[in-house]
């Protein structure tokens, strides 16, 4: 009998270290339903996430909200910008039953006084004043509908960090470089091109 008690126990264990939060993914009407949902792994946190891409010429970003179950490698803050188009994606996450009842708030985009290349046309001589966490220039090669296309900016660091560009691949491209310095991305030519890999970034987030 304790035999039988011990291994129902083992065998409930998993179960009862896993925590139960809300999921809420937006489909395309961009909106959802909080519904909670069990988590499938102990290792596994509540996470609330909002996505913020800008691009000139529009009235407002364009927001995403999503809830969801994720590993500890998933509750990313990070930003990029090239200038035309900026990303910003913020992930905060918790360890309780159900304690992902908020959605994040939009971050601040202050000035913070440091100054990279960015590119307009074919020219990458323009000078974009980074926002908020964006401490580092940033350089990226992506193929971009078959065409190769140079991309430069400012990032955060999380962007720049090992773990944190594996995150951010398919958004900057697999052949990125970041530095420190003011103007340290150095002006060439290059075209530029950023709108078609937004929707590429937010299933790699929500598939975290």
């Amino acid at each position: 009998m304790h035999f039988v008690t011990l291994i129902v126990g083992i065998w409930l264990l998993p179960k009862a270290n896993t925590l139960k939060c809300y999921e809420c993914i937006p489909g395309t009407t961009g909106t959802c339903t909080d519904q909670a949902k069990e988590c499938t792994s102990s290792d596994n946190r509540c996470a609330a996430m909002t996505l913020l891409t800008y691009t000139v010429g529009d009235s407002k970003p364009r927001e995403i909200k999503a809830k969801m179950c994720t590993q500890a490698e998933g509750c990313v803050r990070g930003s990029v910008n090239f200038g035309s188009d900026k990303t910003v994606t913020v992930t905060e996450c918790c360890a309780s039953d159900l304690c992902n009842t908020k959605h994040v708030s939009e971050p601040k985009s202050i000035p913070n006084g440091k100054k990279c290349y960015s590119c307009e046309g074919q020219q990458c001589t323009r000078t974009l004043n980074c926002e908020g966490d964006q401490e580092y220039c940033i350089e990226t090669i992506t193929n971009l509908g078959g065409e190769i296309q140079t991309l430069k900016g400012c990032a955060s660091k999380m962007v720049c960090d090992e773990n944190g560009s594996a995150s951010f691949e398919t958004f900057i491209g697999q052949r990125s470089s970041c530095c420190q310095g003011d103007y340290c991305n150095s002006a060439s030519s290059a075209s530029a091109g950023l709108s078609l890999l937004l929707v590429s970034l937010l299933c790699l987030v929500l598939l975290i």
